[in-house]
């Protein structure tokens, strides 16, 4: 465990949500047009606030610190995080996570409050188990503590899949020596780390690998895929996106978030979660000074 990976991937979540916020649900024609190139914080005065994204990365976060190795103390901690944060009626809140909360409240555990839906909650929270557990030796560990976070919120074994393709994702670029080692060790262990994916996938993510080699714009990637209104909120869309910025931008955290920023869609979500993989590699020095500086929250 590196405590520079878990704040890398925290600090990466944070900016990729709150750069890629104010493009939320806008076409990508729209969103050039709204908010022009160079990417910066436009939230509000200049400034960037995070949304759900970062909020859950970081009850993650915390249950993993409260709870250590026992992952039935994290499925309480992170449940009961949950409980209260919802009280707080987010912004934003996923539409399956908002009745997995009312579920929670009932009175049902766990690991029988997720409701059957492919988004993208437990994606949001991955990036930071990777990053506690980066090291191959703890690659069973990490699958366990993925996939109790998914099961608290979603069913669907695709939406446990991206969790576990996520979090994969941060663990490799954490434990690489150079940013692009990252991606090609991803490469090798996915089938071994993720075996039992859906059908779905292979061809999704063997597309995202052949056109992020050729240097093509995620936005490119996704209109070719048929999402020219921008990536969706299903995690069949979003996690081959993200592994798409990623190979293309693996040392470069600002390039990286402003390719998957400018594809459109759910930007805050795809830019957190593209954010906390490339931040897990990242020391603090290296992050972007100005969009430190802008950000508040």
């Amino acid at each position: 465990m590196s405590e520079q990976a878990i704040i890398g991937s925290l600090l990466g979540t944070a900016l990729g949500d709150s750069l890629g916020l104010p493009f939320e649900n806008l076409s990508p024609g729209r969103g050039a047009t709204l908010f022009p190139q160079p990417l910066r914080h436009h939230f509000f005065l200049g400034k960037g606030m995070v949304s759900d994204d970062t909020e859950h990365a970081t009850m993650t976060a915390l249950a993993l610190a409260k709870s250590g190795d026992d992952v039935a103390g994290f499925a309480r901690h992170l449940a009961w995080s949950l409980r209260f944060w919802v009280l707080c009626i987010p912004a934003g809140i996923g539409w399956a996570t908002l009745r997995s909360m009312v579920k929670l409240w009932l009175g049902c555990g766990p690991s029988t409050s997720g409701v059957f839906s492919a988004g993208n909650g437990p994606a949001m929270r991955s990036p930071v188990i990777g990053a506690v557990f980066s090291d191959e030796k703890d690659a069973a560990k990490r699958r366990e503590f993925v996939r109790t976070s998914t099961r608290i919120t979603h069913t669907d074994p695709r939406a446990e899949q991206g969790a576990q393709i996520a979090a994969l994702a941060a663990a490799c670029a954490a434990r690489a020596a150079r940013p692009e080692e990252g991606p090609r060790t991803f490469r090798e262990l996915l089938s071994a780390a993720v075996p039992d994916l859906a059908p779905e996938w292979a061809p999704l993510l063997d597309a995202a690998f052949r056109s992020a080699a050729t240097g093509a714009s995620t936005s490119a990637f996704a209109a070719a895929q048929g999402w020219k209104a921008g990536i969706s909120g299903f995690i069949l869309h979003t996690i081959p996106a993200v592994i798409h910025a990623w190979y293309r931008s693996p040392g470069d955290l600002r390039s990286a978030l402003s390719d998957i920023i400018a594809a459109g869609g759910d930007t805050d979500t795809t830019a957190a979660i593209l954010g906390g993989i490339i931040g897990a590699g990242m020391r603090l020095e290296a992050f972007p000074s100005d969009l430190l500086a802008s950000f508040r929250d």
